[in-house]
């Protein structure tokens, strides 16, 4: 139960925007400073457990975040979801040998939907978190 409150800290801290000007989104440093600033944000607010959870969270990044490990997960995100338009592609062929055209249109709406996904995913930063 730790774990996951501490894990869900983290994310919500390094998903949470800052009043303060940042390095490059998408870089351990960038990460590093929205967790500073929620930090100095819940020691405001009295939130002692706040504090901890993000001070832990701080110490993982500094720890074991790098910038080529954030490229890589990006990279990594990136050719799962081409694999996946590539495969409702093929889904999208049988069905239009088939001729069925219920079954074209629902495979013709998941291959948008994955070609939707996979630019949304081109698009964000790496290091960025994808819901």
């Amino acid at each position: 139960m730790k774990t996951a409150y501490l894990s869900l800290i983290f994310v919500l801290a390094t998903a949470s925007a800052s009043a303060f000007a940042q390095p490059a989104a998408g870089t351990c440093e960038a990460k590093r400073q929205e967790i500073s600033n929620d930090i100095a944000a819940a020691r405001e607010k009295g939130l002692t457990e706040k504090v901890r959870g993000l001070e832990r969270a701080l110490a993982q990044n500094q720890h074991h975040c790098s910038d080529a490990k954030l490229s890589a997960a990006h990279a990594k995100k990136v050719r799962a979801e081409e694999k996946k338009v590539a495969q409702r592609q093929r889904d999208l062929d049988t069905a239009q040998h088939d001729g069925n055209a219920k079954k074209i249109a629902r495979r013709q709406a998941k291959l948008d939907e994955a070609k939707a996904e996979l630019e949304r995913v081109k698009a964000q930063p790496p290091g960025a978190t994808v819901k």
